[in-house]
């Protein structure tokens, strides 16, 4: 006998507000006794004496109580603070209000442009695509950089990482990358930057003519680990929100290594063993999900993401890094040598590698690519003969080769980053630099 509607919105009425109470407050979290939650929750903690609330996320949960990571920082929490779940914690708002916004890891303005309409929500955690629901990338995507387009070309749906070192031209090569990509949608994620370039990025692309393809999502170095986090997730709910809509987004992260340092930081407080360079097991499987939940989807849609990753030194042995390289479709290494000499982008070009540039380029372009890739490779292998002067010609016809296309080549990697190139200039400059005409 199926129950009167009364008797069963009676049953579904919450009649009591559950809660606990904070009964620790330490560095970077607090220790809870309730109420009940699961990891990822958001609850809100109130002080009986305080007129503001502050937000937290539950990074930890037992039959002991919660530990929870407050997301704002700004307000005091004192023992015995009540701790209720905040309804709406695991949804983000998404929709077309968000195009050409700049906001917060809440999803709050912060381009005084006024409040936000947001016309639905979806989970935070979002979906990955099942393997057969996704759509192997064939379709390339002109960037407008050379050394990209011609030698590492990106495809529709493809992930890809920047790996660097600090005062690389990371930052330089991103701004360029973002405003000459083809694509419908561009939302940027910076995690854990500076103030400074936040703004700066932000009053660039707002001055743009096309100012509304852009969402920037932005959590300050300052601001919590939990809410470092949580921006990489708002940018992917947006980005999935719009491939569902069939839209080519190009999702950029920046940087992979801060939002590993903060996810390291919650599970250091949640309890977590650390492991290699103290980072906790949460970190290894959080990443790739994140790289997982982009790419093209056979519905029609398509997230080509670029990640960057920090690398403390030109030798890429950082754990994140090698990670990181093995989940991505590619990675583009930038060099601290070719930077120092003035060369921009400073892409190390026989050491990066774009595993879907097979399937993307002609006979023609795959063979100027190979010719030009196997004479930088060459001229690296013999650059200490060659400018210690020990080296002859005539020594070997490859490095003469090298030698004599060297400048060629040089002068065909090295861009304005106000310069923007088509696809087809791209590769015919490609073919001329490396000796190879149309034709062959």
């Amino acid at each position: 006998m199926m129950a009167h509607p009364f008797v069963s919105r009676i049953a579904s009425t919450q009649l009591a507000r559950p809660y606990g109470r904070i009964r620790k407050v330490a560095q970077g979290y607090f220790e809870a006794s309730g109420p009940a939650s699961t990891v990822g929750d958001i609850c809100v903690i109130e002080d009986d004496g305080e007129a503001s609330s502050v937000l937290a996320e539950v990074a930890s949960a037992d039959e002991q109580g919660l530990i929870l990571i407050p997301l704002e920082r700004d307000r005091p929490v004192r023992p015995q603070a009540r701790v209720h779940a905040f309804a709406a914690g695991g949804t983000i708002a998404v929709g077309p209000g968000f195009a050409g916004r700049a906001i917060d890891a809440l999803g709050r303005p912060i381009d005084r442009a006024g409040p936000i309409a947001a016309t639905m929500s979806m989970p935070l955690d979002g979906a990955v695509p099942r393997p057969l629901d996704r759509d192997a990338p064939t379709r390339a995507v002109t960037t407008g950089i050379r050394a990209i387009d011609g030698l590492l070309p990106l495809a529709v749906g493809q992930r890809i990482g920047i790996f660097a070192a600090s005062g690389v031209g990371k930052t330089s090569l991103l701004e360029q990358l973002s405003g000459q990509i083809e694509c419908d949608r561009c939302v940027l994620c910076l995690v854990g930057e500076r103030g400074r370039e936040v703004e700066g990025i932000w009053r660039t692309l707002s001055m743009r003519d096309d100012a509304d393809r852009f969402t920037l999502v932005a959590a300050t170095s300052d601001e919590s680990a939990a809410l470092r986090v949580r921006s990489a997730n708002v940018a992917l709910c947006l980005s999935e929100h719009w491939r569902d809509q069939g839209e080519h987004v190009v999702l950029v992260i920046d940087s992979v290594t801060r939002l590993a340092m903060a996810l390291r930081e919650i599970g250091l407080a949640s309890g977590e063993p650390p492991t290699v360079r103290a980072y906790t097991p949460n970190v290894f499987a959080a990443l790739p999900r994140l790289v997982e939940r982009c790419g093209a989807v056979r519905s029609g849609g398509a997230i080509t993401a670029v990640m960057t990753v920090l690398s403390e030194t030109d030798d890429v042995d950082d754990p994140i890094v090698e990670v990181m390289k093995s989940l991505l479709d590619g990675h583009i290494i930038l060099s601290r040598k070719l930077a120092e000499r003035g060369h921009f982008p400073a892409i190390d070009v026989p050491r990066s590698i774009s595993r879907q540039a097979p399937r993307l380029m002609a006979p023609s372009h795959a063979a100027a690519a190979r010719d030009a890739v196997a004479m930088l490779g060459a001229y690296e292998e013999a650059r200490l003969l060659i400018e210690s002067g020990m080296y002859k010609q005539g020594a070997s016809r490859e490095i003469d080769r090298a030698i004599e296309m060297r400048e060629r080549l040089s002068g065909f990697l090295q861009q304005r980053q106000d310069e923007n190139i088509v696809f087809d200039a791209s590769v015919g400059a490609l073919r001329s630099a490396s000796g190879r005409s149309a034709a062959s």
